[in-house]
């Protein structure tokens, strides 16, 4: 018997069953079947959106999805500059996308060791101020440098190999994917085996050291339940925490991050900040977009305030929230 007759075959059989049985349970007659038979497809098609296979592959028990990775060798890891020496320097950079000047003219810089705040009305330019230092636009003027080398004119690739790394404003994950794999995907660019290679399975060794690497960066960031759950499945709040791990899998001198507290409740904030300051301790500098002001404040070590493109405020958190300048951009009017 083929595919669909047996699909038809066991269809009718199931209908029928439905049609003996319920009358039984509910004490009255009718064409009950019908009626559970379709809550059933309905409910099939909710669970199983993306087929019975996968559905079933991820309710199967499997040696490969029970525990953590198999420790390896782990990766290696970039010299840290020292606390204080000068990492990121902004001059006069700019970006037009004809007649609108997203970004006019704006500077500040960013120490190893520092936590440093981006904050400003929405459409200030703090998104393409990333978008600028990440690679993803070219800047119109001005220049960036980092760990002293010039990269306003790098590609995103090339850039993310001299160890910046970012999350986004809209987390972009593989919902399909399980955490751990998605993390992996961050470590890409520290691996060295190519197209051959890994078409001829040659880099296992390789690859278990990636996936060992995304196991520790999620059990870094309090993920380390959920190496294998999917990306999609993830309870709210996770996906930008997921996307730090990410992140993190790049071995960054400099971590940009767009709205990490977004979405997240009063304890998950609290965890945040204190993940974000053993960051921190351990190396690894922040330039930080915010919109919630008491985290932004009671975390920055310095912040630089953006208005229409244009820096208007810089200083410490303290001396930001009763500067006139920031007052008016915020609430219209110092009161």
């Amino acid at each position: 018997m083929g595919l669909v007759g047996s699909s038809t075959y066991s269809r009718a059989l199931l209908q029928e069953w439905l049609k003996d049985f319920l009358p039984h349970l509910l004490g009255h007659n009718g064409n009950y079947e019908i009626i559970v038979f379709g809550l059933l497809v309905v409910l099939l098609l909710h669970r199983t959106g993306d087929g019975l296979l996968p559905f079933l592959a991820r309710m199967l028990p499997s040696g490969e999805h029970s525990g953590r990775p198999a420790t390896a060798a782990p990766l290696p890891r970039r010299p840290r500059p020292v606390k204080g020496e000068s990492l990121l320097v902004i001059d006069r950079i700019s970006k037009h996308f004809g007649p609108l000047i997203a970004v006019n003219e704006l500077s500040f810089d960013l120490q190893a060791g520092d936590i440093v705040g981006l904050i400003g009305p929405n459409g200030a330019g703090k998104s393409t101020v990333f978008n600028l230092t990440t690679g993803l636009q070219p800047a119109t003027a001005g220049s960036i440098r980092f760990c002293g080398q010039r990269i306003e004119r790098l590609g995103s690739r090339e850039i993310a190999r001299l160890g910046i790394a970012r999350t986004f404003q809209h987390p972009n994950l593989l919902a399909d994917l399980s955490a751990l794999e998605n993390v992996a995907i961050g470590a890409h660019l520290r691996g060295h085996s190519g197209l051959i290679a890994a078409s001829l399975r040659l880099e296992r060794a390789e690859e278990a050291r990636l996936r060992d690497e995304a196991a520790r960066q999620l059990e870094r960031v309090g993920l380390g339940s959920h190496l294998y759950d999917a990306a999609g499945s993830l309870p709210l709040g996770s996906p930008r925490i997921l996307e730090i791990a990410r992140a993190l899998c790049a071995d960054p001198l400099l971590l940009l991050l767009d709205e990490p507290a977004a979405g997240l409740r009063h304890l998950e904030k609290e965890a945040l900040a204190t993940l974000l300051r053993d960051l921190r301790d351990g190396g690894i500098s922040i330039l930080l977009v915010e919109h919630d002001m008491n985290f932004v404040m009671g975390l920055a070590d310095r912040v630089v305030v953006m208005e229409f493109g244009r820096r208007i405020a810089e200083g410490a958190p303290h001396v930001i929230q009763s500067n006139p300048a920031v007052l008016e951009a915020y609430l219209g009017g110092a009161t």
